[in-house]
């Protein structure tokens, strides 16, 4: 029998809990004995980031991830550009936040080479490193199911987000596993053990993958739903030496 999780080393995603506020989110989790709240940027867009900041402060909540960075990939030079200048803001309000890491949902779009994409990606987060550094904030890249490397995501594996890491270089950037986006990778567990070794192993994301999927982004299962054997996946990544918060993620 797989140890049982400890909600206090818990957190829940805002987005799996819409249409909460912020603040309902913040309530809610709290009351339940919920450790963390991640949290997804445009949960405070109407309110802002001096009105959110107090709210997660005051629950005492910890917040694993502000959700998402990203996106780097453009057609054009002045849109790469207002990407990485988003995500210079994703870093301030990060730090505001006192989110320990943020998600990198690293970009695609149709049209668009993959291997230019992914010059594309090392560049923007090349670009973003340093000021993450400084704030004290770590950069977690996600790899994606290969069903979006289309238009959302051209890193797909474990492998491919770990070098990536090491082609930039920066101990602020690692690696978000979710299992919903990995679970199938027959290399993941050895992935698993290198990104802990190499102590870039940033985030661990759960949900489930339902065999009749309805809809490839929104019909995310809740844990037990599915058929992703999440227990062992969590027995590689506590292996592995990671200490963060088993964050839910469910669409």
């Amino acid at each position: 029998m797989p140890t049982p999780i400890d909600l206090a080393q818990c957190a829940v995603h805002t987005r799996t809990n819409l249409p909460w506020s912020l603040r309902e989110c913040c309530e809610h989790y709290a009351s339940a004995g919920i450790g963390g709240v991640s949290v997804w940027r445009d949960t405070y867009q109407t309110i802002g980031i001096n009105e959110a900041a107090p709210i997660i402060h005051g629950s005492g909540l910890r917040v694993p991830a502000l959700v998402r960075g990203g996106f780097f990939v453009a057609a054009s030079e002045s849109d790469r550009r207002t990407a990485i200048d988003d995500n210079l803001r994703c870093i301030d309000e990060a730090a505001a936040l006192n989110a320990e890491s943020i998600v990198l949902v690293v970009g695609a779009l149709p049209g668009v080479p993959l291997a230019d994409a992914r010059a594309m990606v090392l560049s923007g987060i090349g670009a973003i490193a340093e000021r993450a550094t400084t704030a004290g904030v770590r950069l977690a890249i996600e790899p994606l199911h290969p069903m979006y490397a289309a238009d959302k995501s051209c890193i797909n594996t474990c492998a491919e987000a770990r070098k990536l890491c090491e082609r930039v270089g920066s101990t602020s950037v690692g690696v978000a596993v979710d299992v919903y986006h990995t679970w199938w990778d027959a290399d993941l567990y050895t992935e698993i053990k290198r990104l802990g070794d190499a102590d870039r192993l940033f985030g661990f994301h759960v949900c489930d993958w339902r065999v009749d999927t309805r809809h490839m982004l929104t019909d995310r299962g809740l844990m037990g739903d599915g058929v992703i054997d999440i227990p062992t996946i969590r027995d590689h990544i506590e292996n592995a030496g990671f200490k963060g918060m088993t964050e839910v993620e469910v669409f």
